[in-house]
């Protein structure tokens, strides 16, 4: 076995059973009031908020310990809006008829079309990244492993993160995303796996009532 360097694991703190639970279920509660949101406020955000999400993600577990991600972080109106006009024009294929009336009748419940104007108004897009190469070295070129599942338990951090921070989140994945590399300026080695839109909710903002229906407990897990 390789020698490496070690320290004591103390990061978490001293709990009872029954503080356990009651921790668990606070955060349940918390967390379950997340929903995506599609009508911002065109409100400033300070960026240390925005810092904080990305730390907050850049703490995930991944392969290797590889950090395998990049978060291009987006509040220029300009930039927004090239954003918004690129994913625009391939979502309006993908409702003309791209995705197939199967995926077209799963969507519907939740209204949504299009019109992506939220994006001009949102003041922070935070595009993320699959890196396929790097290393935790700066500069480094290794071979990295696990990348969509370490870049999808980071963008998990940060949704919960921003939550936390009191900002109303969407999780945008418009096909195909080759066009946020471009306007991101990463190179070729990067994959842009999605847009996490972060800002304040609009005054008036709804969610669908289609969005609120989460699986029971005894849907989602087995007990073996």
């Amino acid at each position: 076995m390789i020698d490496h360097p070690t320290m004591p694991y103390t990061a978490l703190p001293t709990l009872s059973d029954e503080e356990r639970i009651a921790a668990a279920r606070t955060f349940r509660d918390e967390i379950s009031s997340r929903h995506t949101c599609r009508m911002f406020a065109p409100r400033p955000v300070p960026r240390e908020v925005i810092e904080a999400a990305i730390l907050a993600a850049g703490s995930a577990p991944s392969g290797a310990n590889h950090q395998p991600w990049h978060f291009a972080v987006v509040s220029s109106p300009g930039l927004r809006h090239r954003i918004r006009l690129a994913a625009e024009k391939e979502e309006g294929e993908f409702y003309a008829g791209k995705a197939g009336q199967e995926w077209l009748d799963a969507l519907a419940p939740l209204g949504t079309d299009e019109d992506k104007s939220y994006l001009d108004v949102a003041p922070w897009h935070i595009v993320v990244f699959g890196q396929r190469r790097g290393g935790i070295e700066p500069g480094a070129d290794k071979k990295n492993y696990y990348v969509t599942e370490s870049v999808g338990i980071a963008c998990g951090f940060m949704l919960a993160a921003l939550h936390r921070a009191g900002l109303a989140t969407l999780t945008h994945t418009p096909s195909p995303m080759g066009f946020l590399r471009d306007i991101c300026g990463r190179p070729s080695s990067e994959t842009p796996l999605m847009i996490i839109v972060a800002g304040l909710p609009a005054e008036d903002a709804t969610i669908p009532v289609y969005a609120t229906y989460k699986k029971p407990l005894d849907q989602v897990s087995s007990w073996l």
